[in-house]
């Protein structure tokens, strides 16, 4: 067999356990979705009624609560495996540490950002936004959901290992995101006010391009360290 197909059929492998791992432990899926849901229809309650109000803060609402949705599940992403051994068994079957780290990640996206993705329709319409508005909105998360993951698997691998690191995991990500939920808030604000709102997109798209670049490479030096 070629090495490149060792390499895409390891690949594919490791993919599909993970996502059959996450598939066992869908309590976390299912805790980030509510948390989503939940918090989302909170805001109502603390703002008031005014619909102008919850259509002005409806962007900044729906990513807020995606960010900490997203960073539910982060503590599992590499700890459980560190404590059982698998970690270790995973970096011996010949794929870079980053690769490794990768393949999580998409996994935790898949499993948790996807997710967030579809249930954002109803929570933006909850919140009184426009379906003009609703296309710009999914766009900005379908880009910046993975950024998410990405930042959130950089930081997991990070302190992975630490003591209290569950603690230092939220204050990594959070600065880090800052400026997706810039970018993306501010895109839909922009198609609400009918002004142009593609640049907004853009930066969102070459922060993604810059996470999937390096993210993964401190990942796996992350993983390394870890379990050296």
């Amino acid at each position: 067999m070629r090495p490149a197909v060792r390499f895409g059929a390891a690949l594919s492998a490791l993919l599909a356990r993970d996502l059959r791992l996450a598939w066992r432990h869908g309590a976390d899926t299912l805790a980030a979705l509510l948390f989503f849901i939940l918090a989302g229809s909170l805001f109502p309650l603390a703002l008031g009624p005014s619909p102008d109000l919850l259509r002005k803060m409806a962007p900044g609402i729906v990513w807020v609560c995606a960010l900490l949705a997203s960073l539910l599940p982060l503590d599992r992403l590499f700890g459980a495996e560190l404590e059982d051994g698998a970690l270790d068994q995973l970096l011996l079957l010949g794929l870079p540490p980053s690769v490794v780290a990768m393949t999580k990640i998409a996994s935790h996206w898949l499993t948790t950002g996807l997710p967030l993705l579809v249930a954002a329709t109803p929570l933006a319409l909850m919140l009184d936004m426009r379906g003009a508005d609703l296309p710009v909105l999914l766009v900005g998360l379908a880009l910046g959901t993975p950024c998410l993951s990405l930042l959130g698997g950089l930081a997991s691998a990070i302190v992975l290992g630490a003591r209290r690191g569950g603690v230092l995991l939220p204050l990594l990500v959070l600065p880090l995101a800052t400026p997706v939920l810039i970018f993306g808030a501010l895109a839909v604000d922009q198609a609400r006010l009918g002004l142009t709102y593609g640049a907004d997109l853009d930066l969102l798209g070459a922060f993604l391009a810059a996470c999937l670049t390096l993210c993964p490479l401190a990942a796996g030096a992350g993983l390394r360290a870890a379990v050296a």
